[in-house]
């Protein structure tokens, strides 16, 4: 049955969203305690890079729930019954109508172009909201690329070393004893490269999948508001 057009469009709650994410980190922790060992031993290879790696991660979840959460008080200042925008704070995201909305009295009318300049300067600050986010994801990718390179080139040079340090005059016990001894840098280089590759891209693929939830929300609250405005 298509819906009247007398009937009060309600903004949908990111709620569910909100707990999508919990629910997601919640399943990443109880993972990370049950490879604690093996993910501890990985971070001691390097663990400057590492730790900036996973600083990086805790911003990004930080601000991505954060993106849902400030959608909590845009959905409760939207009051389709009140005469008016009814606010319990100044409204970030719908400031750009809560002046007009203010002063309304019971029903008015909003023109097309009216209606998509509020509609485009509020998806204009949504978006903007989520470029740091984003590049946070990037920036994680980067750091586990570049811990990648760094362990590369510590492997090559003291592959190159080990090379050097071997006399063939020597006797062959002599040899393997020094070439065992000289292949723990490298494998030490390797270990850079696999575990900040590691670290870097498991958080960019948590901070992808909480960007990915916080668009959401962010899409449903937008297209809620513009079936409010076109009624």
């Amino acid at each position: 049955m298509a819906r009247k057009i007398d009937t009060p469009v309600k903004i949908s709650s990111p709620r569910i969203f909100l707990v999508r994410m919990l629910v997601f980190l919640t399943l990443v922790a109880l993972i990370a305690v049950v490879l604690y060992r093996q993910l501890w031993t990985s971070f001691l290879n390097n663990p400057g890079l590492n730790g900036i790696i996973l600083g990086a991660l805790l911003i990004g979840i930080l601000m991505s729930i954060r993106q849902v959460l400030r959608l909590f008080p845009e959905v409760n200042n939207v009051r389709v019954a009140d005469p008016g925008l009814a606010v319990a704070r100044p409204p970030v995201l719908l400031a750009p109508m809560a002046a007009m909305l203010r002063e309304r009295t019971g029903r008015m009318a909003i023109s097309s172009a009216t209606m998509r300049g509020i509609l485009d300067s509020i998806g204009t600050r949504l978006d903007e909201s989520r470029d740091i986010a984003r590049y946070l994801t990037g920036l994680l990718v980067f750091l586990g690329l570049l811990g990648t390179f760094w362990g590369l080139l510590e492997t090559v040079g003291s592959i190159g070393k080990v090379i050097q340090s071997l006399e063939v005059a020597n006797e062959a016990s002599a040899t393997f004893e020094n070439l065992k001894n000289g292949l723990a840098a490298p494998l030490g280089g390797m270990g850079i490269a696999f575990s900040s590759s590691l670290f870097g891209l498991a958080g960019s693929l948590v901070l992808g999948f909480l960007d990915l939830q916080a668009g959401q929300a962010q899409n449903r609250f937008y297209t809620d508001l513009e079936d409010w405005l076109s009624t």
